[in-house]
Formats: structure tokens, C-alpha cells, sequence
């Protein structure tokens, strides 16, 4: 299984297998390593390999075992959301940065919300605040509500259907908090992408238009007519777009600008301080 995965060119084979062994056995991946020369039942074979010809297709490890793990917690998720990433973990520590001193009965708006992961995350980590969270994808706030029942993030979290702020209806400087991470990948890249992410991953949360920053500069001209004075914007981005995503947040009049890497070193996310009086 391995070394089919391998010569598919899937970049953690060795990984992939034994999370696809320990999903159909109902084990751990050190129980897979324990028991690795134990025989398999018929039953469990045929779960295996199941999994392992939707695994050859491509098709996400995490959608084959319907849930990821993200900032320590279990999120459920399917193709009708994008796979949660360790990177967006930066983004809930910028965010959570931003907040400090301000934290307690904060208000804070998650946009393109998809599985609720970020707005889920931040609610779980300073249960006084209150949080929205915006996604054009019925089917994504579908998953997003789902993650908050399970995880127990209901009290004062909102779920809305609509594009970016409007479901939030007239604009109010009541958010100490913008955050989102929206689709950043330029169109014509779509087609580059990982076979797992370009023909599994919904399409609606990867295209950022041309240059990959549509939704970026319209999150970054409506957020100042949502956020209190002071309040902050915190946004992930795609590697090498940082200097110019900064530089359209100075143009939208945010200030105390700064840059946080993932965990390759890329600069992922872009926060600002809304400096409107």
C-alpha cells in the first residue's frame, strides 16, 4: 500500500497507509505499528482496501476518515468543506494575539467560515466572547454547526448564510475581531494543485480570482465599517502574497501591520489595526 501510494506521487505514503489501517481497524498508528505482522480478518481486509481505492484516487485522507484535527480538537469534515490545515493554526494565534486585553466579552466575526474551525476554535479558547461566523455555502455551515454541537461551542455563536458581512445585516462598529481565511489561490493555478486538493476540495473555497486576491481587498475595504476603533483584521494568505496584501491593508487605513509564518516559513497571516476614528 505504501509503495502504491508512493509511486502515485502522494507526498506522506507511509503516513497515509497506516491512518487509512488504523481507520478500518479502529486503532491507533502505534497499535497499527504494534500489531503489524498481525493476520486481518476478511472483513477488515475488505475495509482496508475500501479505503485505500478511494485513498489511490486521491481522494483526502481526512475525508476517508471524516474528521481532522486542528488546534487539538476533532473536526469533523467531508467534501463539502476544505480540509482543515496546521497553517490556519497561525491565524487563531494571531487572532488570539490581537485580542489580548480585549478578550473578555469580545466580539469577533469568522468570514468564509467553511468546517467553523478558526470561529469554533477561538470561541472554545475565550468562552466569554461572542462570535459570528459568514460562509456562502449552506452545505459548509451545515458541517460548521455540526463541529460547534459536537464541540459544545453554541452559547453565543452564530452561524449566518451569505457573502462575507452582509448576512450580518446593516454595517456596526461592534467587532473588536475580524477574522478569515478566504479563498487566496489565483484561478489559473487551480489547475496546478494537488490532484487530493484540485479535484477533491470544494472549488468555491480555494479560487481567489485572478490574482488570487479578490475576496482579500473587499474584506479589507468592508471590515473598517464592522470594527470598533481599535479593532483588529486578521486574515490568511497564500505564500509570497504577504507584501502586497499588507499593502492593501495600509491602503484600507490599518496600521500596526504585521506578517506571522507557518510552520515552512511562509508568511501566512496579515493582521492590522483599524485606525478609523
Amino acid at each position: 500500500m505504501t509503495d502504491d501510494l508512493r509511486k502515485r506521487g502522494v507526498e506522506s505514503p507511509r503516513l497515509d497507509a497506516e491512518l487509512i489501517a488504523g481507520e478500518a481497524l479502529g486503532i491507533d498508528r502505534v497499535k497499527i505499528i504494534v500489531e503489524g505482522q498481525r493476520m486481518l480478518e476478511p472483513v477488515e481486509l475488505e475495509t482496508i482496501r475500501a479505503l485505500f481505492k478511494r485513498r489511490r484516487g486521491y481522494e483526502p485522507v481526512a475525508y476517508l476518515r471524516g474528521y481532522r484535527e486542528f488546534y487539538g480538537r476533532s473536526f469533523r469534515v467531508d467534501r463539502r468543506v476544505l480540509v482543515p490545515r496546521p497553517d490556519t493554526e497561525i491565524l487563531v494565534e494571531v487572532a488570539l494575539k490581537r485580542l489580548h486585553g480585549h478578550d473578555l466579552g469580545a466580539r469577533v466575526v469568522d468570514l468564509c467560515t467553511g468546517s467553523g474551525c478558526v470561529a469554533i476554535t477561538l470561541k472554545l479558547e475565550r468562552p466569554t466572547m461572542t462570535v459570528d461566523a459568514t460562509d456562502v455555502s449552506a452545505d459548509a455551515l451545515a458541517v460548521a454547526r455540526d463541529n460547534a454541537q459536537r464541540l459544545g461551542a453554541v452559547w453565543n455563536v452564530r452561524f449566518a448564510l451569505g457573502d462575507l458581512f452582509a448576512p450580518l445585516g446593516p454595517p456596526r462598529r461592534v467587532y473588536d475581531l475580524v477574522v478569515a481565511n478566504p479563498p487566496y489561490i489565483p484561478t489559473a493555478e487551480i489547475a496546478t494543485l494537488q490532484p487530493d486538493v484540485r479535484d477533491h476540495e470544494p472549488r468555491l473555497a480555494l479560487d481567489g480570482g485572478p490574482d488570487g486576491l479578490s475576496l482579500v481587498r473587499r474584506i479589507v475595504a468592508e471590515a473598517p465599517r464592522w470594527l470598533r476603533p481599535g479593532g483588529a483584521l486578521a486574515m490568511e494568505i497564500g505564500a509570497g502574497q504577504a507584501a502586497e496584501v499588507e499593502q492593501i491593508f495600509q491602503q484600507g487605513g490599518f496600521t500596526k501591520l504585521g506578517r506571522a509564518q507557518d510552520y515552512g516559513g511562509h508568511e501566512r497571516v496579515v493582521s492590522g489595526v483599524n485606525s478609523a476614528p
